[in-house]
């Protein structure tokens, strides 16, 4: 007769270890993400305000500038100008930044992939283009205003 052994068999699936394994780094995630995108919207009504801002401002000169036959294209780029000019240099000032942390993040693994050089010219290009867009909203539709109208308000 065969002797039975009295202790069972420990079993264990890899990917239920996995995931408790990275339990926390996928709640880290989701948390991230919801602050992300909470940054983003403040970030965009900041962008728009100071956008609006800046239109009231230069009212005048922006109907002058009508008057002096400037397209809508022109007087969008005339003002879109200055915030392109922030992003690029806030761009640059944390991408280097944000490569020096996510590197050192990595690190932490033992098998850890690169950071492609995509990643921040996708991000920054992203950027980009919601503060044009914001931007784009107040630009035309001051540079769509009639210049008697701006020219004459105080």
């Amino acid at each position: 007769m065969i002797n039975a052994p009295t202790i069972g068999t420990n079993y264990q699936f890899v990917d239920e270890e996995f995931a408790k394994k990275f339990a926390a780094e996928q709640r880290i995630g989701g948390l991230a993400a919801v602050f992300v995108l909470l940054a983003l919207f403040i970030s965009g009504l900041g962008i728009f305000g100071m956008a609006s801002f800046v239109a009231e401002q230069r009212t005048k000169e922006i109907g002058i500038r009508k008057v002096l036959g400037a397209t809508v294209l022109q007087l969008w780029r005339f003002l879109s100008k200055e915030f392109i000019w922030l992003v690029s240099l806030s761009f640059l000032i944390a991408m280097p930044l944000a490569f020096y942390a996510m590197h050192h993040w990595l690190q932490q693994y033992p098998y850890h992939a690169g950071i492609p050089w995509w990643i921040f010219a996708g991000t920054g290009g992203g950027v980009l283009l919601v503060v044009l867009l914001t931007v784009s909203w107040q630009s035309v539709r001051a540079a769509m205003v009639n210049p008697v109208k701006s020219l004459r308000a105080d």
